[in-house]
C-alpha cells in the first residue's frame, strides 16, 4: 500500500558528447551576461577552455576551489565573482568545485551552470555542505541547485581510473541511502536502482578500459540518476558518518564514501531489507553490503580508513561526533554498534551487521 509525497526539484539537463561546447548558449538562455569559471587548481586547463567558448560572456576563472568547501573559501571566492561583476558561475569539475559554486549561490543568489567531470552527482542536489572551524555544516537550500547541467561523457574520458572509481561508488551512496529514506518514493526507488546498476556497470568496463567511452557514458548517466535521488530524499547514517569524517579529520570525500558505504549497509540491513533486495539486485549480488565489499575490492578501492589517513586514536571522536547530531535512520544509532562499524571500516574487514 503506497503512502508517500513526491515533489520534484527542475534543472535543466543537456546530456551528450560535445555539450561543453553549448556553454555560451546556456548562459544566454539563462538571461546573464558575465560568467565566472569556478575549478579547482589541478583543472585550470579545462577552465581556460570554458572560458575560451564563453568569449566576452567570460568574466574570468576563479581556480581555487578545495575539498569540503572551508567557509574562508568560499568567502573570497563570492568578493571575486562580485569584484568582477558576474552575474551567473561556471562550475567545471567535481564535488569540490561545484561545492564552491553552491556556496557562492547560497549568499549570492547567483545562478550556476555546472559542467560536472566526476560521477558524484552533486550537480543535481539543492545540497550544500561548508566547512568551519574543523566542523562540516549541511543544509537544503533551492537556491543552490544548479540551474543547468552539461553532462559531456568527453570530459571524464581523462579522469583516472582510481578516481572514476570512488567518485562513482560516492553516487551509489547516494542512491542506496535513498532506497531507506524516511521520506523515499516509487520514483525515486526505481531511479535510485537504475542509477546503481548503471554505476556499477559502468565502473567494471571502466577498470577493464579506462578508455571505454560507452562505459563513461553509462557512469554518467548512473551518476545523474544517483545524484537526482540525493537532491529529493534525506539521507541516513551513511552520510553522516561520512561528513562527519570528512569535515573533522580532512579525509579525502569520495574515498570515505567508498570505503564506509559497506559497512553502513550492513548496519541498515536488519531494518531495511526490500532496499537491500534491491541494492543486491542491481548490483547482481546475493546479498547488498557484502556484494558491494567485494566490488570495492575489485575495482581497488582502498582497503581501509587507515588508508587514507584517519588514525586509530581518531575513531572515539568520530564516533562521539557522529553521535551529536545523528540524522534519521531506519535502525536506531547506538554508540556501541557504531563505534564497532567505524573499527571495521578503519581496519578494511569485511561488514557485518
Amino acid at each position: 500500500m503506497y503512502d508517500f509525497t513526491y515533489t520534484t526539484s527542475a534543472s535543466r539537463v543537456v546530456f551528450g558528447a560535445g555539450s561543453m561546447k553549448l556553454i555560451q548558449q546556456e548562459v544566454e538562455t539563462l538571461g546573464a551576461r558575465r560568467a565566472l569559471v569556478l575549478c579547482t587548481p589541478e583543472q585550470r586547463e579545462q577552465a581556460e577552455i570554458v572560458s575560451a567558448l564563453l568569449g566576452p560572456s567570460s568574466a574570468g576563472i576563479f581556480d581555487g576551489a578545495q575539498m569540503h568547501v572551508p567557509i574562508e573559501n568560499a568567502r573570497r571566492a563570492r568578493e571575486y565573482a562580485k569584484s568582477v561583476d558576474a552575474d551567473c558561475a561556471v562550475a567545471i569539475g567535481g564535488g569540490s568545485t561545484i561545492g564552491l559554486g553552491k556556496a557562492i549561490a547560497l549568499e549570492s543568489s547567483l545562478p550556476i551552470i555546472a559542467i560536472p567531470t566526476t560521477y558524484a552527482g552533486s550537480e543535481m542536489t539543492p545540497i550544500y555542505g561548508i566547512t568551519e572551524k574543523g566542523l562540516k555544516r549541511t543544509g537544503r537550500d533551492a537556491k543552490v541547485l544548479p540551474k543547468t547541467v552539461l553532462y559531456d561523457a568527453e570530459l571524464s574520458a581523462g579522469l583516472p581510473v582510481d578516481l572514476s572509481v570512488v567518485s562513482g561508488l560516492n553516487a551509489i551512496a547516494h542512491a542506496a541511502e535513498g532506497l531507506y529514506a524516511k521520506d523515499g518514493n516509487p520514483v525515486m526507488s526505481l531511479m535510485a536502482e537504475e542509477g546503481i546498476r548503471a554505476l556499477s556497470n559502468g565502473l567494471r568496463d571502466v577498470k577493464k578500459s579506462s578508455a571505454d567511452r560507452k562505459a563513461r557514458s553509462e557512469c554518467l548517466y548512473g551518476a545523474w540518476l544517483c545524484g537526482t535521488v540525493l537532491g529529493n530524499v534525506g539521507m541516513a547514517l551513511h552520510h553522516k558518518l561520512c561528513h562527519t569524517l570528512g569535515g573533522t579529520f580532512n579525509l579525502p570525500h569520495a574515498q570515505t564514501h567508498a570505503i564506509v558505504l559497506p559497512h553502513a549497509l550492513a548496519y541498515n540491513s536488519v531494518a531495511a531489507g526490500e532496499a537491500m533486495t534491491r541494492i543486491a539486485r542491481a548490483l547482481s549480488v546475493d546479498a547488498a553490503a557484502d556484494g558491494l565489499y567485494e566490488l570495492n575490492r575489485k575495482l581497488g578501492v582502498p582497503g581501509g580508513l587507515r588508508e587514507i589517513g584517519l588514525r586509530e586514536t581518531d575513531l572515539d571522536h568520530a564516533c562521539e561526533v557522529a553521535m551529536s547530531n545523528p540524522y534519521w535512520n531506519p535502525r536506531p544509532v547506538e554508540a556501541v554498534s557504531l563505534r564497532a562499524l567505524l573499527q571495521r571500516a578503519w581496519e578494511g574487514s569485511r561488514p557485518c551487521p
